[in-house]
């Protein structure tokens, strides 16, 4: 059995079985980003083919986003329980079942069906493929330069998304659904070639089945109750009723937690600064990431009139800078550490908004839309890898997919709870026309990112007053 000790290196001159196992594990995080974008322009198409109504099509969507952002944590500790080769080669395995099986059904609850299967198995494949990364590079700059290139393909995935979705529904919408299959099929065998086995810690003890069953299914209730909201009422009785189960599942998870000898989540990781405000700066940057997306689609789409080909392509600027910049970010990282390339990336992103506030009716793109393209690939450049790198650093090999699987549900819950405060506010503000309540929209959404930008901003005083010593470069 080959250990990951054997294939690391302090050194960022990789022989070819590294470059293989980093290659791989990030050819499936960005599948698992993909996903979750290249299904948008294609839902008109899906419902008028399978006879969705409104709010069906939007479980399609949320479908997905529910049991990835549902059972992230479950995922993550299940990779360092069991085994992160062995989750990550099941995950995958499932992940291109689901893709083929929502390319090929005619029936609509069966294409949601298929899209909650592979948002579960995206929960288990990201975290077993962080922490396969983090176990596999030391800590220090191999590792940051590892996590750069790891972390291009999530942001590059999701930016590719957009533009796939935008070409793909042009041939056929089934067309987005079947694409992953044969890159998810290859990134299988190559992972069952080369991605080595890792020991099992068994000083993390036992698997913590109370802690899991209430965690996942307060999480579950959590996610589902955030996206349902802005369809049925943030004060309508089955969301406090949802909410309220889904608050007493996971106080039920905190106490088991605290009592148990071998715990799904261990609370004292939370104790870790760095790790605490990546998390809860990456929900509020993927929060405001996510819906200011939605409304710009609506604004191409349905006020200045564009296709979905010339609304998919619109973002491409962003996604472009995101693949040239963010393998080459790590020299940065090292230099000036995470803490100031998170700063600077949700400077770059509070800026995109200011300057979006400006458009109306008769804007153009090279004016109005493509400045704040270009900051956003910016932002993404310098956040998402450094958000990574943070989450991570000075974590225990045994507690790597617990972070990781923190880390992508803060992402997750983060994006469902920003999208569904935007889309109540724009349809609530707007009296029936999307321009009257684009100004609300993107107001909130500057206001989402400003809150993680005071995050940034107490990371790097933080590190001015009094430098974590644990931490190196964070």
């Amino acid at each position: 059995m080959t250990s990951p000790a054997h294939l690391s290196t302090t050194s960022t001159r990789w022989d070819a079985r590294l470059w293989a196992v980093l290659l791989t594990v990030s050819t499936v995080v960005g599948l698992d980003a993909l996903d979750v974008s290249m299904v948008g322009v294609a839902l008109p198409s899906i419902q008028a083919e399978l006879g969705l109504s409104t709010s069906a099509l939007q479980w399609v969507v949320s479908g997905y986003v529910l049991g990835y952002g549902g059972l992230l944590l479950l995922g993550g500790r299940t990779a360092d329980l069991l085994g992160r080769r062995r989750v990550f080669l099941v995950a995958v395995a499932v992940f291109a079942v689901a893709s083929l099986l929502g390319g090929l059904v005619d029936n609509g609850a069966l294409l949601i069906v298929s899209r909650f299967i592979k948002g579960l198995a995206a929960a288990f494949t990201a975290p077993a493929a962080l922490s396969i990364i983090t176990t596999t590079f030391q800590e220090g700059p191999a590792r940051n330069r590892a996590i750069s290139i790891f972390a291009v393909f999530g942001a590059s995935g999701y930016s590719a998304g957009l533009v796939f979705s935008g070409l793909l529904t042009e041939v056929g919408w089934r067309w987005t659904f079947l694409l992953p299959v044969p890159i998810a099929l290859i990134a299988l065998v190559s992972a069952i070639k080369v991605v080595p086995s890792y020991e099992r810690d068994h000083s993390a003890g036992g698997y913590d089945l109370p802690g899991a069953i209430t965690g996942a299914a307060g999480s579950l209730l959590l996610v589902f109750g955030v996206v349902e909201a802005p369809e049925v009422g943030w004060a309508a009785p089955r969301t406090l009723i949802t909410f309220a189960v889904a608050v007493a599942l996971l106080t039920a998870f905190v106490v088991i937690e605290k009592r148990s000898s071998h715990p799904l989540l261990r609370l004292g990781i939370l104790r870790s600064g760095p790790l605490a405000r990546a998390n809860l700066g990456a929900a509020l940057f993927f929060g405001a990431y996510i819906g200011f997306q939605f409304v710009v689609m609506l604004y191409l789409q349905d006020v200045l009139g564009w296709s979905a080909l010339e609304t998919a392509l619109g973002f491409l600027p962003a996604a472009l800078i995101v693949a040239f910049a963010s393998p080459r970010i790590e020299p940065l990282i090292d230099r000036v550490g995470t803490s100031r390339t998170i700063l600077g990336g949700v400077l770059a992103h509070v800026i995109a908004y200011v300057l979006f506030l400006r458009v109306d009716e008769h804007s153009g793109y090279a004016g109005s839309v493509l400045p704040s393209m270009i900051l956003l690939g910016i932002g993404f450049t310098l956040a998402f890898s450094s958000l990574n790198i943070q989450a991570t650093t000075g974590i225990s090999d045994n507690e790597q997919g617990l972070a990781g699987g923190l880390l992508n549900t803060s992402l997750q819950v983060g994006g469902a709870i920003g999208l569904a405060i935007v889309t109540a506010v724009l349809t609530g503000s707007g009296g029936g026309s999307l321009l009257t309540g684009l100004t609300p929209a993107l107001t909130v959404i500057t206001g989402i990112a400003a809150l993680g930008l005071l995050i940034a901003v107490s990371g790097v005083v933080r590190l001015r007053r009094a430098p974590e010593p644990e931490l190196a470069r964070v």
